[in-house]
C-alpha cells in the first residue's frame, strides 16, 4: 500500500513539473515572437529542457551551437562571461538582470507568478523592437 502511495505521489510531482515547465516555455515563446532584433531569431540556451521545447516551436529557430545564436536565453551564468558580447540576452532569474548588462529583459517568478521586465533603455540601446503587446513590461530600471 505505501509502494503504491509513494507511486502516485511521484507520478503526480512529475506531471506538475512538465505542466509548470510547458508554462514557462510557452511564455517565453510568447515574449520572443513579440521582440525583433532586425533578424531571423536564432536562439540558444544553457538549459537543454527549454531550448529542445522551443525547438518544437515552428516559428523560432533555434541553435546547439551557441556561436551561430544571436539571442541566448540564460537561466545561470556562463562559465566565460565575455561570451554575452554580440549577443542578445534574455534570463530566466531576476538576479541575472542585474548582473548581465547586455540583458534586456528577464521572466522570473515571484511568489507563484510569472513576472515579466523588459529595460527600455537596453532595448533602445541593442537597436531590439517590441510589439505593442509587451509595452505593459517596459521598465526604465531595475527594481
Amino acid at each position: 500500500m505505501r509502494l503504491l502511495l509513494i507511486l502516485l505521489f511521484s507520478t503526480f510531482i512529475l506531471f506538475a513539473s512538465d505542466k509548470a515547465n510547458d508554462v514557462k516555455v510557452q511564455i517565453i515563446e510568447k515574449i520572443l515572437l513579440e521582440v525583433s532584433i532586425g533578424a531571423e531569431l536564432i536562439i540558444w540556451s544553457n538549459n537543454q529542457v527549454l531550448l529542445s521545447s522551443i525547438g518544437k516551436n515552428t516559428q523560432l529557430k533555434t541553435t546547439e551551437n551557441y556561436n551561430n545564436a544571436n539571442l541566448v536565453v540564460l537561466d545561470e551564468h556562463l562559465e566565460n562571461r565575455q561570451k554575452y558580447e554580440q549577443k542578445h540576452i534574455f534570463v530566466l532569474n531576476y538576479s541575472l538582470l542585474s548582473e548581465i548588462e547586455q540583458s534586456f529583459g528577464a521572466l522570473f517568478w515571484k511568489k507563484g507568478r510569472a513576472n515579466i521586465i523588459l529595460l527600455e533603455p537596453r532595448l533602445k540601446l541593442q537597436g531590439i523592437e517590441i510589439s505593442q503587446e509587451l509595452e505593459p513590461y517596459l521598465e526604465e530600471k531595475i527594481w
